[in-house]
């Protein structure tokens, strides 16, 4: 039975999420930084439901204690069926395996049920865990972007990786 559940993100997420943000604001400062309050929410939960992007929360299945978010998002069909990855754990919970197998799950329900054929992860190049995390997930290195994304204020570089339906 698997560790985690995965569930597409609700209204009734909002509490729990935002809590959980504010707890990791320290462990999230280098790579991102995610809502912490409810208009944060709303705008997020609002791309989710207008889309391209699909939002998912993934809780520990044993206490349902939220472990991290996973989003696809700028989701292009038709022949190109692709989207990007991106995730973050929430503090307190790293290094137990529960986002690889978060992001394993997702990757697989949005191949097998939604129809996408590649996800594409992005990762500045010191998150080394990030790194290890989409290797163990099945994501393959594909170059390299110098100032590819502007994260609090600066354009950082990253490494590209993807992973394919099949």
């Amino acid at each position: 039975m698997p560790n985690i559940q995965i569930d597409r993100v609700h209204i009734s997420d909002a509490e729990d999420l935002i809590e959980a943000n504010r707890k990791s604001r320290a462990f999230h400062a280098p790579w991102i930084a995610p809502f912490t309050d409810m208009d944060g929410f709303d705008a997020w939960y609002a791309r989710t439901i207008t889309g391209p992007n699909l939002d998912f929360v993934a809780r520990e299945r044993a206490s349902g204690s939220i472990v991290g978010v996973v989003n696809i998002s700028e989701i292009v069909w038709g022949a190109f069926r692709s989207g990007y990855l991106s995730y973050y754990g929430i503090s307190g919970l790293s290094r137990k395996g529960f986002m690889t197998e978060a992001v394993d799950s997702v990757c697989k329900h949005t191949f097998a049920e939604i129809g996408l054929h590649r996800l594409e992860a992005n990762i500045q190049p010191d998150n080394v865990a990030s790194l290890a995390l989409v290797r163990r997930a099945g994501f393959q290195r594909e170059g390299f972007s110098e100032r590819y994304l502007k994260i609090a204020g600066e354009w950082r570089d990253h490494e590209r990786w993807a992973r394919l339906s099949s």
